[in-house]
């Protein structure tokens, strides 16, 4: 499966390097084959990125389906606060994750309109899915009985907070920090 190593060997590098630091010629390296054999596979650079942007996608919603179907009837505060921690262990050893992350807030110009209608597409699944868990946990009077889709966005204000950490600060202590400061205010808001 020489597509599935190209596209491994293109996901570090455009985690490290960005679109415009990678070249085909570097990924052709660190697989083993000469620069041409990846248009066989792939269209050029471009179908090479978007392609490892969808699996970074699907590997981000399959993070969050698992997680929150798993955690599901376990305690609100335990569920939501241990997924914000799951969401940094990842960002911090998953490479598709830093990716997505990172192409999120820094992406090539000429495909911005690919990549946001890739980001828009994950942000309303995972958004529908904490909408329901939150529905749920509000009608079974476990919650403060705010509707399910405003608590769905101050819970995805709280992710993206983290994420501008993990992007921006590459400083432990300083997400820790606003994990501490941020959580401490949502779950005063929504808590009975």
């Amino acid at each position: 499966m020489k597509s599935d190593e190209i596209k491994k060997a293109a996901l570090k590098y455009f985690t490290i390097h960005g679109y415009e630091g990678t070249s085909l010629s570097q990924i052709a390296e660190d697989v083993g084959i000469k620069k041409q054999s990846i248009y066989s596979h792939f269209k050029g650079k471009d179908d090479l990125f978007l392609s490892v942007l969808k699996d970074a996608k699907e590997m981000e919603l399959s993070f969050y389906v698992e997680y929150f179907n798993i955690m599901k009837k376990s305690d609100p505060e335990k569920m939501l606060y241990g997924f914000l921690e799951e969401m940094i262990k990842m960002f911090q050893e998953v490479e598709s994750l830093k990716f997505w992350l990172r192409m999120g807030f820094f992406p090539p110009t000429h495909l911005y309109n690919e990549i946001q209608k890739e980001t828009d597409d994950l942000q309303v699944q995972q958004e529908a899915l904490m909408e329901n868990i939150f529905g749920t946990w509000i009608s079974v009077g476990v919650l403060n009985s705010v509707d399910a889709r405003t608590l769905t966005l101050a819970y995805s204000g709280v992710i993206v907070a983290i994420m501008v950490e993990l992007v921006y600060a590459d400083n432990p202590d300083r997400v820790a920090e606003k994990l501490a400061a941020s959580w401490t205010i949502f779950w005063r808001g929504i808590s009975k």
